[in-house]
């Protein structure tokens, strides 16, 4: 290739010719003999031309100048240029080439002309680079395609090839080529890829650890709920009794019951741990009374503080003191702040609950213990989870995730935590909770009071019968207790799906609750048989269950369950289940009896 750019010398030197060919043609023309006159005139005009014709050198050498600087502009441009550009004939041969191409094929210039432009692709991507062409020279647009080369040495690298249509000045057709290493960026491509791939492998592994971590949950939520489910139906069972208990029983009773279902709340808050961590639980807030909250946590603190020998004093709150908060996680704080002032206590010690406004909208309740106290390097690592700060080894029970779970819970309802402690002296712990307004309170029925009447008896005076599908000889036992209160009711029992379904099909019963998990088959199976029989499709069935997950509910639900119950039970709430029920069979009763009077 040459870097030269051509100079029309004949145009430039036509007017020095011209005027030479006027100044022949004059002495031709005129006398033998010239007069002085005209040879004065001839040596004037030859002086003239001959200035003219250093002129035209003067002008000749300002343009090679120009040239020269125009040549080192143009090497600049297209030798020095970091892409390679090249220029191809028609069958794809070399006939151009600046010097990063050059050096990009590891070729000399020199030595590039008349090379097929083909023999530096590596020939697994031929395919491409002749295909990239046929496209170029079929539609004349500008075509654009990546594939690996190989420079002379044997050096692979990936190349982007950009290419279009030119013309020569004798018309014949060329290859402009852009050319350009894209190596790097393939590197960065493959280990984004890599990158990918690991972060797919890894989003596996943790939904698989989720899903795991959702089946122990539930797992344990069932097996909790179990034994919960019999401790409160007996307990409504007993309150509910005849006669009825007295003064202090009522009082035990009211013990349990509220320990209860604060255990079934703290079940349900175990579900919610994974959403604590994304900071998704849901909360409740509301004005909350501050002497009904610790009044409540006071009587669950008391059977461990009356083991311990400790004395919990609880200072006297104004009743118009609300503080705006979640109730069981409020709850759930204090009681676990109360059991650690009890649990870490000495013998005989003392616990001191009290509270002052540190701010016109915040409230500060201090639970102070006389413990050995906290020195300064426990203190830092007192939030941080499974920690429990050298009573691994005690005879006390506990996780080391309950003050971890506590500044979270507190932080999410815009509270704080915080403790101070002395070495043999004691430790405060604090919470920080917003204060409220006191509220009117508005007296509203309890769904669960909003009983449905009890269904009449069957038109033959017999009881409605109740068919119940459970493998748990305790909850058996408590829902035959339950249905006894009732006269116009009576149970038969099955242990297993395989007799639940037997026992339909020849009882047919009015009603059946049916458990989930059973020995020999799911609910859900037993569901499906029991809909699938002419006899029994149209009896309502009610899944009574320990699987209390939502996906567990949602699953019953769209099964085609008439209620979906999840123990621990309601009295109340199983008794107007089973009237909703069997106010369905009284109507469709009602209408068969219409219809046949009718016919």
């Amino acid at each position: 290739m040459t870097n030269s750019i051509p100079i029309d010398v004949e145009k430039l030197r036509q007017p020095g010719d011209a005027r030479l060919l006027e100044l022949q043609n004059r002495f031709h023309t005129s006398s033998p003999f010239m007069s002085p006159q005209a040879t004065v005139q001839l040596l004037h005009d030859l002086q003239v031309h001959q200035i003219e014709l250093e002129l035209q050198n003067e002008e000749l050498r300002n343009t090679q100048l120009q040239l020269d600087a125009e040549r080192a502009r143009y090497f600049d441009l297209y030798d020095l240029a970091p892409i390679g550009y090249c220029t191809l004939s028609e069958k794809g041969l070399l006939l151009e080439a600046n010097l990063t191409a050059a050096t990009l094929l590891g070729v000399a210039r020199s030595a590039l002309i008349g090379k097929a432009f083909s023999r530096f692709i590596l020939r697994e991507d031929q395919d491409i680079y002749y295909l990239h062409r046929k496209n170029l020279f079929d539609s004349g647009a500008k075509q654009s395609c990546e594939l690996r080369m190989r420079s002379d040495a044997g050096e692979s690298f990936w190349a982007q090839l950009e290419a279009s249509i030119a013309r020569n000045a004798e018309g014949e057709v060329l290859h402009r080529l852009m050319l350009t290493d894209i190596s790097e960026r393939k590197a960065l491509d493959q280990a984004l890829q890599e990158k990918n791939v690991e972060l797919e492998r890894a989003r596996i592994v943790a939904d698989k650890a989720n899903r795991a971590k959702s089946d122990f949950l539930s797992s344990m939520s069932h097996e909790l709920r179990s034994p919960l489910n019999s401790i409160l139906g007996f307990a409504q069972l007993l309150d509910n009794g005849t006669p009825a208990p007295t003064s202090a029983q009522k009082a035990r009773i009211d013990h349990i019951l509220k320990a209860g279902w604060y255990l079934l709340d703290l079940i349900n808050e175990i579900l919610d741990l994974a959403l604590i961590e994304s900071g998704k639980l849901s909360f409740s807030l509301e004005a909350l009374s501050l002497s009904e909250i610790l009044s409540d946590c006071q009587n669950m603190i008391a059977p461990l503080a009356e083991q311990t020998g400790v004395l919990v004093s609880i200072a006297a709150f104004d009743s118009d003191c609300f503080v705006h908060a979640d109730r069981t996680r409020v709850t759930q704080l204090i009681v676990n702040l109360l059991s650690n002032a009890v649990k870490y206590n000495r013998v005989n010690g003392t616990v001191t609950v009290s509270a002052q406004a540190i701010a016109p909208e915040r409230l500060r309740i201090s639970v102070r213990d006389t413990g050995q106290g906290l020195s300064e390097s426990k203190l830092t690592q007192l939030f941080q989870p499974f920690n429990r700060l050298g009573q691994e080894t005690s005879r006390i029970a506990g996780t080391g995730i309950g003050l971890t779970v506590c500044k979270r819970l507190i932080e999410m309802m815009g509270g704080a935590i915080g403790v101070e402690s002395t070495v043999g002296v004691g430790s405060v712990f604090w919470i920080e909770l917003n204060l409220a307004a006191r509220v009117a309170h508005t007296v509203v029925a309890d769904n669960m009071a909003q009983m449905l009447p009890p269904a009449s008896a069957r038109p033959d005076g017999r009881q409605r019968a109740v068919l119940y599908v459970e493998d748990n000889p305790a909850n058996m036992e408590l829902v035959a207790q339950i249905v006894a209160s009732r006269s116009d009711l009576r149970l038969l029992g099955a242990l297993n799906g395989t007799q639940g379904i037997a026992l339909a099909k020849s009882e047919l019963p009015d009603v059946i609750l049916l458990d989930i998990n059973l020995p020999d088959m799911s609910g859900l199976q037993v569901l499906q048989v029991l809909r699938r029989d002419l006899a029994t499709q149209k009896i309502p069935v009610l899944a009574l269950t320990a699987n209390a997950m939502p996906h567990d509910i949602e699953t019953g639900r769209a099964a085609g369950f008439l209620c979906y119950l999840t123990k621990p039970i309601k009295n109340k709430e199983l008794l107007q289940a089973l009237d909703q029920a069997l106010e369905i069979v009284q109507t469709r009763e009602t209408d068969a009896k219409n219809q046949k009077d009718f016919v």
